[in-house]
């Protein structure tokens, strides 16, 4: 029992130097995920499909290569939407892509908002907005993203 002890003390030394050097190689500057469009979709039964049209900016120096999407979209604080998609791709180094994921709204989620939006005050078809979300098999098993901003709706979603 010594011996496998003795024999994994310098893998137990030298482990941690490889973890720091991992993370050096691993340092990336965040991307950037802006929602640049709304479009309807065909819905089914009580639900309102959207399909959100993402750019994705990759600020670092390497292609950001992924396998799939997920979303979930905030409007006035309160939760709206979600979706995922399969689709694959590759943003380059110091590029963009656009990506579409289509998303779900349930019935009560919109009339929640129709309801809010009616009662406040401002611009009614423009909504603050959070996205947040992931894009998936990535080198590093995954990217993050949040981003804020407003949505102009597409005209005539508050009132179906």
């Amino acid at each position: 029992m010594a011996r496998g002890l003795v024999t994994l003390a310098p893998l137990a030394a030298v482990g941690p130097l490889g973890l720091t050097g991992c993370a050096g190689l691993l340092q990336r500057e965040p991307v950037r995920v802006d929602l640049v469009g709304i479009e309807p979709l065909p819905g089914q039964g009580l639900e309102l499909r959207l399909a959100l049209q993402l750019r994705v900016i990759n600020p670092n120096d390497s292609a950001l290569g992924f396998d799939g999407i997920s979303v979930a979209l905030d409007v006035r604080g309160k939760p709206f939407a979600h979706g995922v998609s399969n689709e694959r791709g590759s943003v380059p180094r110091f590029g963009e892509a656009l990506i579409t994921v289509p998303v779900s709204v349930s019935a009560l989620t919109l009339v929640r908002q129709a309801m809010g939006v009616a009662s406040g005050s401002g611009d009614r078809q423009t909504l603050d907005y959070v996205l947040k979300g992931r894009l998936a098999g990535t080198a590093i098993g995954g990217v993050g993203f949040e981003s804020r901003g407003e949505v102009a709706l597409p005209a005539g979603v508050l009132s179906r």
